[in-house]
């Protein structure tokens, strides 16, 4: 527990917030709290968190968390009063993720799975702050047989050495960091390994096939899917992860613990919603993969559902819903500049 007298509401520290995930987190934590987002913006984006930036109880700095941070030193953060009050919880989402930008971002991703989990656990350290870690599905390695679901008591199979090490091994070793700092300094940790996520926000032309897809169609162009007919993957909604997230945070859950879909959902069958959606022309079309968008296992959230009540209920086509009408308002923003 912090030591800090907690004025009104709790300072919460979001890394990677102006990100996908990083930036509904921010919505959500902004309803009870007060937040401090930080991003260097390699794969996160403005316009995620512009609706926020008026927001009293906000403030974003960007930042490369690979870098040392001095809180208190900042002069727009001193009406959070963190000499005062510190920060009560930080949520870790800082890492790159572009497909398409994958392989100039590798040391990049190393870093921020490393060195920046690391000063990010050292300001917990220093303010006994609560630590919720988002690491990722591909601890445990490429997709086994088709249907298999894993628990979080399977040790994963990642190769330490191969071409998508920066994220795997990156990710498995920020886990280590956090029980270790959990295990030394008594803080109080989660981690979450979280699945396949789609929504609103997901960013264009980055090689992530949902909101592709929308684009494509939107064009009556191709809609490319980076992997055979059969290519498929758990994929959960936006805003059931972040009520798991939330869940976990307020739990005595230290994990890990898996958030995602046990549904097993093909991609040929995403695009053909899309396409029906949309009343497109669009064709579908099988490319080779994509290094980091590769089959992965599906979780077995049982945990999650025992220990927090937690399951998805965002359906399917509700959740391609929100998403197009998202991504078509993006495009049309794009299309104006």
């Amino acid at each position: 527990m912090s030591k800090h007298a907690i004025f009104d509401k709790k300072n919460i520290l979001v890394t990677g917030g102006a990100g996908f995930i990083g930036s509904h987190l921010c919505d959500e934590l902004l309803k009870n709290s007060k937040v401090i987002c930080i991003d260097n913006f390699i794969t996160g984006d403005e316009r995620n968190i512009d609706h926020l930036l008026s927001n009293p109880n906000f403030e974003f700095i960007r930042h490369d968390i690979a870098e040392p941070l001095d809180l208190e030193a900042m002069p727009e953060l001193e009406k959070f009063k963190i000499k005062f009050q510190g920060i009560q919880e930080i949520y870790n989402l800082a890492c790159p993720a572009s497909p398409k930008k994958f392989d100039e971002n590798k040391i990049a991703t190393l870093l921020a799975n490393s060195t920046g989990t690391k000063n990010m656990l050292d300001i917990a350290v220093k303010y006994s702050a609560k630590f919720v870690h988002f690491s990722s599905s591909a601890v445990y390695g490429p997709g086994r047989q088709s249907n298999e679901k894993i628990n979080e008591s399977d040790a994963g199979q990642a190769d330490p050495v191969s071409e998508r090490s920066s994220y795997d091994e990156g990710k498995r070793f920020s886990e280590t960091l956090v029980a270790n700092y959990r295990q030394v300094y008594k803080l109080d940790t989660k981690i979450l390994r979280v699945f396949r996520t789609y929504g609103p926000r997901m960013k264009l032309n980055e090689g992530h096939m949902f909101p592709d897809f929308v684009i494509n169609a939107l064009d009556n162009a191709e809609l490319i899917i980076h992997g055979g007919e059969d290519f498929s993957s758990s994929i959960c909604y936006i805003s059931d992860m972040i009520d798991g997230a939330i869940k976990v945070a307020e739990s005595d859950v230290s994990g890990p613990i898996n958030l995602g879909s046990e549904i097993e959902v093909r991609f040929a069958e995403v695009a053909g919603k899309i396409i029906k959606i949309l009343d497109s022309k669009s064709k579908i079309k099988y490319d080779k993969e994509i290094l980091i968008m590769t089959p992965l296992c599906l979780p077995d959230t049982s945990k999650a559902r025992q220990e927090l009540g937690w399951l998805p209920v965002v359906t399917l086509q509700k959740g391609l819903e929100k998403t197009i009408d998202d991504l078509r308002a993006s495009q049309r923003l794009m299309r104006v500049k």
